[in-house]
């Protein structure tokens, strides 16, 4: 499969509509369509009742002319304090479903209203099976059922827990929820929930070999191969992988919950640790989805700034990636090598953004500060050293025999499962498919640089380290042009939204001073709208779906990141290696426990 030369651009403002009457005229009904929604974004919307779900979504999915095979998102919204619905249901709670067709470079979004005590859909794991987990964490975090799911059950909570914490009625802070108490009653509760029982996922104990026993072992939480606070239950016929059940939700912070009590601005650093290895790109897709909303442009300086900046954290997460691969294949060396160069990156960040791993940079309408005197010196001596260090580094991993033997045919996934089960950035390009979002859809201006879109072939462990091994020469020829080409001007919008007033003004009217005052102690108010711009991060694709009901605050954050559907895919991906091979799959996938659970 590959992207046809009309999709090379995103579907014109024409083409949406036209989309949307072709669903319509499918169905030959003009009461098909509940309601066809207007966004920010420019994504087609529609809403459909609920007992017209399954068959809307199969027909987009196989049926329509060039159709959308991956289910990029799906989540819901509580819309029971919403005060702005533009003409929109009305409903307690909204499910939405995210899709994507790739010959069309297009999305598609489909809303389903729910009301009254019924909050149950159809499930459609049998349309696409990384519907799974996204049900399953609907459910968690909201109480929707999904009737038909084979193991419906919280996924980042605890079985215990009480409530469902993306509910507008839920706590949002620690303090109002009382002091945590774990009696020893509670105690013994909390254990048995972690008790593994194979029954519970359809999973048997017994071979159909009467004298042969599956085995089950425990990987994590507490376990340097699995790079994080993951655990895995892995079912065992001998040394072959018959099934795992991944274990996620350790980590979990409920960002998207924390996004409801915080301003437009003062979320910016929350995003910082969505991937605590990226830095400014968890940055990128948020203030790109704050300024689609406020309808902010970005000056070109900014745009180049920000460029220059996430392809430095590009590389930092690369290097990060690297090391920890080949440490997990059994090459101790490298990662000593790549952190150090992760600590010249580190510098280079510190020194321009104050920051570090959490380096807080980008604002809305444009990053904190200008660029400081040295910069320039700084990444010239960076970009002319490091591509020594790529060649070694191949020839040290890359070309290393026993590495080889480790990863070349290991893990492999076809382009079709791969979309199946939303997989996106070098997991997806290891498969054949030169998609990548800062050439297909490009923001932040990435259009006007010249780089190449590196894939593999086999969609196995190898292709996978080929794929990130020459990101990062594409990400050094990007930094190279943007040291070369850096333009003048501000580097920030002096939209009112984005930036005080000037100086000079507050002091000779009051009402500059009160708007400065307001801006900065409340926050911008956002107009009511919904807005979400995909970017493409070190690991795959990340977005920011906000919700403005004309507030100082989100009303809604959607947080969709790659290695959440990454990590969903493992199970399929591994089941018939040996396990010895799972810490090399693992280690090829490139995630973060933060992005898994967020």
């Amino acid at each position: 499969m590959n992207p046809r030369s009309s999709a090379l651009r995103e579907a014109s403002i024409g083409e949406q509509t036209e989309l949307v009457a072709e669903i319509a005229s499918h169905f030959s009904s003009e009461e098909y369509l509940t309601a066809v929604q207007s966004t920010k974004d420019g994504i087609p919307t529609i809403w459909i009742e609920k007992h017209r779900l399954r068959e809307t979504l199969r027909f987009v999915k196989s049926k329509i002319p060039r159709p959308f095979p991956m289910l990029f998102d799906l989540s819901a919204t509580d819309e029971r304090l919403r005060r702005h619905h533009e003409g929109l249901p009305i409903s307690a709670f909204t499910v939405f479903y995210h899709l994507f067709s790739f010959d069309r470079n297009q999305s598609l979004r489909i809303k389903v209203p729910l009301s009254g005590e019924d909050l149950s859909l159809p499930s459609i794991v049998d349309l696409w099976p990384n519907a799974d987990w996204y049900e399953r964490e609907t459910y968690d975090m909201f109480g929707i059922q999904f009737d038909g799911h084979p193991f419906l059950r919280r996924l980042l909570m605890p079985s215990w827990w009480n409530g469902h914490p993306l509910r507008k009625d839920h706590p949002s802070r620690g303090t109002e929820m009382g002091q945590f108490q774990l009696p020893p009653e509670k105690l013994v509760m909390t254990q048995e929930a972690l008790q593994f029982k194979p029954e519970d996922w359809g999973l048997s104990r017994t071979h159909q070999d009467p004298d042969f026993d599956y085995m089950f072992i425990n990987l994590g939480p507490a376990h340097t191969g699995t790079h994080g606070v993951l655990r895995l239950v892995a079912q065992l016929a001998g040394e072959e992988i018959v099934n795992i059940v991944p274990d996620i939700g350790f980590h979990h912070r409920s960002q998207e919950k924390i996004a409801e009590r915080q301003t437009w601005h003062t979320f910016i650093p929350y995003t910082d640790r969505v991937d605590y290895l990226q830095g400014v790109l968890n940055e990128m897709p948020y203030c790109l989805a704050v300024e689609r909303l406020a309808d902010i442009e970005v000056p070109q300086r900014a745009q180049v700034i920000r460029v220059m900046m996430s392809e430095f954290y590009r590389l930092a997460s690369h290097l990060v990636w690297y090391g920890t691969f080949a440490q997990d294949i059994g090459a101790l060396s490298p990662v000593f090598y790549m952190f150090n160069d992760r600590e010249r990156i580190l510098a280079i960040a510190e020194a321009i953004c104050g920051g570090r791993m959490h380096p807080n940079w980008l604002r809305i309408g444009g990053v904190a500060r200008d660029l400081p005197i040295g910069w320039d010196q700084l990444v010239q001596q960076f970009v002319d050293w490091f591509p020594n260090r790529l060649d070694e580094y191949e020839r040290l991993v890359m070309d290393n025999p026993i590495f080889k033997a480790r990863t070349v045919g290991i893990g492999g996934l076809s382009l079709e499962d791969a979309i199946a089960w939303g997989a996106t950035g070098p997991m997806l390009r290891a498969c054949g498919l030169p998609w990548d979002l800062r050439k297909t859809r490009p923001y932040s201006g990435y259009d006007q640089f010249d780089f190449d879109v590196p894939v593999a072939t086999n969609g196995d462990c190898y292709g996978r380290g080929v794929v990130h091994v020459l990101e990062m020469r594409q990400s050094l020829r990007i930094i190279r042009q943007c040291l070369d080409s850096m333009p003048s001007g501000h580097y920030k919008s002096l939209n009112p939204l984005a930036t005080p007033p000037m100086k000079e003004h507050t002091m000779h009217d009051i009402e500059t001073l009160i708007h400065h005052f307001v801006g900065v102690s409340w926050g911008p108010v956002l107009p009511p709208g919904e807005a979400e711009v995909p970017t493409e991060s070190s690991k795959g694709q990340t977005s920011y779906y906000l919700t403005s009901d004309g507030s100082q605050v989100s009303y809604r954050t959607r947080i969709r990141t790659p290695s959440f559907a990454h990590i969903q895919m493992v199970p399929f991906i591994v089941r018939g290696e040996l396990l010895s091979d799972l810490l090399a799959v693992l280690g090829s996938v490139d995630y973060v426990l933060s992005d898994v659970d967020r």
